[in-house]
């Protein structure tokens, strides 16, 4: 049993989003695609397999946490396309009042 049209129309209602027939057509198919191979791991035989939280072993390298030297204002603005004074300056994104 697989996802019908009916049931990725239900989704796309609950997450509020709009399809088109075909669209929505090809979210089914994805959707079972997606299914069909989660259950291919489902049968895989995991006993004796430890549980892992990343796919890649990492090992964190350290360091003593002790104070260092930090960028000086001029290296840290010396790439920035625009500055004032010693603040980088970047395009107003919230309404409100005018720069003076």
């Amino acid at each position: 049993m697989g996802y019908t049209i009916e049931d990725a129309a239900a989704l796309a209602e609950r997450a509020k989003l709009r399809f088109s027939h075909d669209q929505l057509v090809k979210l089914t198919k994805d959707l079972n695609d997606i299914i069909r191979y989660v259950d291919q791991l489902a049968v895989l035989d995991t006993e004796g397999v430890p549980p892992m939280t990343h796919p890649h072993c990492f090992i964190n390298v350290w360091r003593d946490d002790e104070p260092r030297e930090g960028l000086t204002v001029e290296q840290a603005l010396a790439n920035a396309p625009d500055r004032q004074g010693q603040f980088f300056r970047v395009p107003r994104i919230v309404a409100g009042e005018a720069e003076e």
